[in-house]
């Protein structure tokens, strides 16, 4: 009777593993199926993540044909390999074009003019503040330091940058230019338009004329100042060539290397121009800014006997771009080499009458292809 009730609690144990042992098993089993199913879900990712970033480079291989295609279009030249005189630095001048934000950069030979590096020089763009470069200049050249300019409501209205002009108030000329070439003064470019042409758009065309007379074939001001304007254009090449011979300009020159000065009523102005603090070599340089134009600058550098131009448009990064560019040229300079020059997109200078003023004479709007 005792062996009978054991044999039947060994039987009722044995059936309960038997009755258990399937969904253990099943549990198992999905667990493998669940590893499986987690490796798989991982290859595909990884698939997945491989071939999103082989189509974003598609993307962006595409979006630079476009963007060449665009530019061959609207006359650009890219980083064009000319006259390579003294020998060849085509790799160090390639690695630089992958470094800079700018959309157009030119190194110049301050003594001949001659490009040293070129990317982009002839692309037409807004100018910003370096445009104050030619107001600076015929200011310079059209006003005695002690003479009075007064201050429009036109001109006291004017937007940042600005020394706060007051309407019906007349300031020193001296200042003025300071204002304008030191702390890229919108009001007081405004002001010594008028004061020297009458009206700013009487002083614009003036300020295209000079361009022309400097060598610069694709310039055209609408601005005293540089604000946005439509029709409104220069390019780094003309920049650099309006810069150069700027510079060759005793008072003009005094003033660019100056990085602060004080008004005649005691305001402190101060230079814009980090490279003079910043850059090893720097003479002076201007400036610029706004949405359209993005930064720009040109500036004039000298090491060790050498003399370049710097200029450029369209940077995202424009004091790295600038530091890139310096050095760059004076390596070059140093190694006796020419690596880029620029390729005739417009007429030659002194052929033909220039293109952009001619437009202006026939009241035409030339297009600033941002």
């Amino acid at each position: 009777m005792r062996l009978e009730k054991i044999f039947k609690t060994i039987l009722v144990f044995g059936v309960t593993l038997l009755l258990m042992a399937p969904p253990a098993l099943a549990r198992n089993t999905h667990h493998r199926g669940a590893v499986k199913h987690k490796r798989s879900a991982s290859v595909r990712g990884e698939k997945k993540s491989k071939a999103s970033a082989a189509a974003q480079k598609h993307r962006l291989r595409r979006a630079k044909r476009r963007h060449a295609a665009l530019a061959k279009k609207q006359g650009a030249v890219h980083c064009v390999r000319v006259a390579e005189h003294y020998g060849d630095n085509i790799q160090g001048a390639a690695y630089l074009q992958e470094q800079l934000t700018s959309r157009s950069a030119v190194i110049m030979d301050a003594a001949t003019g001659e490009l040293i590096y070129a990317l982009n020089p002839d692309l037409p763009r807004q100018p910003a503040s370096t445009i104050k470069v030619l107001t600076g200049l015929i200011a310079v050249q059209s006003l005695r330091p002690d003479d009075m300019v007064p201050a429009s409501r036109e001109a006291a209205r004017m937007p940042r940058s600005k020394v706060y002009l007051r309407p019906g108030k007349t300031y020193v000329a001296d200042d003025l230019i300071n204002a304008v070439l030191l702390a890229s003064a919108n009001d007081a470019s405004v002001a010594l338009a008028e004061r020297i042409a009458g009206s700013e758009r009487a002083f614009a065309k003036l300020m295209t004329r000079k361009a022309e007379s400097l060598g610069a074939t694709n310039t055209i001001c609408k601005t005293a100042n540089g604000l946005t304007a439509p029709g409104q254009q220069t390019t780094a090449h003309d920049l650099a060539t309006i810069f150069r011979q700027a510079m060759l300009d005793g008072d003009f020159c005094r003033r660019m290397a100056v990085t602060e000065v004080k008004t005649s009523d005691g305001k402190l102005l101060h230079s814009h121009n980090r490279a003079l603090w910043q850059i090893e070599g720097a003479e002076g340089g201007k400036t610029g800014y706004t949405d359209a134009a993005r930064k720009t600058y040109v500036g004039k550098f000298s090491r060790d006997g050498h003399e370049i131009i710097v200029a450029l448009m369209g940077s995202e990064s424009m004091w790295e771009d600038v530091r890139r560019l310096v050095d760059f040229g004076f390596q070059t300079k140093m190694q006796g080499m020419t690596v880029a020059a620029r390729e005739g997109r417009g007429e030659a200078p002194g052929r033909q009458r220039h293109s952009a003023l001619r437009a202006v004479d026939e009241g035409r709007r030339v297009s600033t292809n941002l």
